[in-house]
């Protein structure tokens, strides 16, 4: 069996999110389909950008974690990235984006492929983030099993070495453990700053979302004013009449949290349902206080998750 050698592309803001896509290739792995590699595994000393060149030269699969970082790295995006679609175009390579997180990505010159997960959807907006790596990982598989019939007529770029004249040598691979995930630790900024994006993809995802509402169904629209930075309502008319509003605000007495009342106040000391920031050691995530029978205590909730949870809340006086 020929092993494709896959690379990452991506922007070290997005670490954590390579860190789990990595867990989720470890069946391709064990098969061995694929062998991966990325910068965290140059040894101290190394020419990193000679190091890193001969992958993107050389590797089979070139994958591109895309966010807005990744788009305003000059590394990533000049060096790596159009390397990388030369050898595309040239059939050398395949290269596979992976949209992490929202960004501009279809301007750029790989917009025009096939994004994974489904429809370019970010990785960080799916409910199960689990589900997202796995559609990654089936679309790697696919472009590893496309790969087989030209592998079979060269040597593996596995088991290549590049020599300080820069000619390839093959040389074996050292063996290694995939079990590399080691523990994080997210400080107060890294909390504050999660929760103040999360607040902010709240506001669109409402807005977006009565916008449609809208569109659908015919004497229904809606709106959404933004207070202040922490604080905005939302209501939606049936035929000119309010039929529902609620407050969404950060703060209050509960702190580092994000907050759901029915109606429009300026109140921080009462809600009907919250959300507050903890982490365990991969990531930050959001988890309700359940105060709802039926709602899983112990679920971490996404931007996505937890946008559907206030909206099933705003929405279902229009459903009962």
């Amino acid at each position: 069996m020929h092993v494709a050698t896959l690379f990452f592309s991506y922007s070290h803001r997005d670490e954590a999110l390579r860190d789990e896509l990595q867990t989720q290739l470890a069946m391709l792995q064990r098969q061995g389909i694929i062998e991966t590699w990325h910068d965290r595994k140059i040894e101290p000393g190394t020419a990193f950008d000679k190091v890193i060149g001969a992958h993107v030269e050389e590797d089979d699969i070139l994958l591109l974690l895309v966010s807005p970082d990744f788009l305003a790295s000059d590394y990533c995006y000049e060096v790596e990235m159009m390397r990388a679609m030369e050898r595309h175009e040239a059939g050398e390579a395949v290269v596979l984006p992976v949209i992490l997180r929202a960004c501009d990505w279809k301007h750029a010159p790989f917009g025009k492929l096939l994004a994974v997960p489904t429809d370019g959807k970010p990785v960080t907006l799916w409910p199960d983030r689990d589900q997202a790596f796995l559609e990654v990982a089936n679309a790697i598989r696919t472009a590893a099993a496309s790969l087989a019939p030209q592998m079979a007529t060269r040597e593996s770029p596995a088991m290549r070495s590049v020599l300080p004249s820069g000619r390839s040598a093959v040389v074996p691979e050292a063996p290694r453990s995939s079990n590399l995930a080691l523990a994080k630790t997210f400080s107060d900024r890294d909390k504050d700053e999660f929760l103040h994006r999360a607040f902010d993809y709240m506001v669109r995802f409402f807005e977006t979302s009565l916008d449609e509402l809208g569109r659908r169904n015919q004497g229904i629209e809606g709106s959404v004013r933004r207070i202040d930075a922490d604080r905005f309502f939302a209501t939606i008319y049936r035929d000119g009449a309010a039929a529902a509003r609620c407050t969404i605000f950060m703060g209050g007495m509960l702190g580092r949290a994000i907050h759901f009342l029915e109606g429009q106040t300026s109140d921080t000391n009462s809600f009907s349902e919250c959300l507050h920031v903890e982490a365990d050691d991969q990531s930050c995530f959001l988890r309700a206080m359940s105060m709802n029978v039926g709602r899983d205590p112990a679920a971490k909730l996404t931007f996505e998750g937890a946008s559907e949870m206030f909206w099933a809340a705003f929405i279902r006086p229009l459903q009962r």
